[in-house]
């Protein structure tokens, strides 16, 4: 079941949502860098991590799944937002040259499908980065944070997924090892709680971010003899057929 729009709006609008987007944000940025004059789509529920390269980025889209809704983004200025088919994007291929999915693979039916969309829009060598909860996080396991919602993910299973439908996984990250509370202290902490988080073995963090890219597939070759033209017979009327005259 898809979380509703207006629902993902207000948790970001809130303290625990404000530090999701300030955690996982620094997680992207750290993989992706500088975005100038490149053409970014996000798919799901993306605008929180889009925001930032407003200034930057040739062009943002804003892509939000029918059973999740779509609201007005941004605020003020043109819309970049669309109401779609997560598995049919009004691109034509090769059409951007990264893609951000947050809050949409754990709850498509097809995720295979998400994700050959999102390889099909993808330039040649084009990135992907996938934001999904971590099935061994506490954030999975609680539902006050839509990543306690839809289908959690390990790394070895996200990792074949990705592999099954043409990406090779580059560069995982996690975040969000801040318990999913909203208590003032925790979330002043939150911080430590990230440093914290890649320092300790036993820690897992509520996200998985991973990056991966579109991999290159060559063609099968040809052998000659498959080259040759098969001849089609010419059926010829059964003896004693009686033939119609159209005047």
């Amino acid at each position: 079941m898809w979380t509703d729009v207006a629902d993902l709006r207000d948790f970001y609008a809130g303290p625990l949502g404000r530090v999701t987007r300030t955690l996982v944000t620094r997680q992207i940025d750290a993989l992706w860098g500088d975005l100038r004059g490149e053409r970014v789509a996000g798919i799901g529920y993306a605008t929180p991590y889009l925001s930032q390269y407003r200034e930057t980025a040739e062009r943002l889209l804003a892509f939000m799944p029918a059973r999740q809704g779509v609201i007005n983004w941004p605020s003020s200025g043109p819309s970049s937002s669309a109401l779609v088919e997560e598995d049919d994007l009004p691109l034509t291929d090769a059409a951007v040259e990264r893609v951000l999915l947050a809050h949409c693979l754990e709850h498509a039916d097809f995720p295979e499908a998400v994700l050959k969309e999102a390889s099909r829009v993808l330039a040649p060598g084009g990135r992907l980065i996938v934001i999904a909860p971590n099935r061994r996080g506490l954030w999975a396991r609680v539902d006050n944070s839509p990543f306690g919602h839809g289908r959690p993910f390990s790394r070895t299973q996200l990792s074949a997924l990705l592999k099954e439908t043409g990406f090779s996984a580059a560069e995982w990250r996690e975040a969000l090892f801040v318990p999913p509370l909203n208590r003032f202290g925790l979330l002043r902490a939150s911080a430590i709680f990230e440093r914290a988080g890649n320092i300790l073995p036993l820690m897992f963090g509520g996200v998985l971010v991973v990056e991966a890219q579109k991999q290159f597939l060559t063609a099968k070759p040809i052998r000659a003899t498959e080259r040759i033209r098969r001849r089609v017979p010419v059926l010829a009327p059964a003896a004693g057929a009686r033939r119609v005259r159209m005047d």
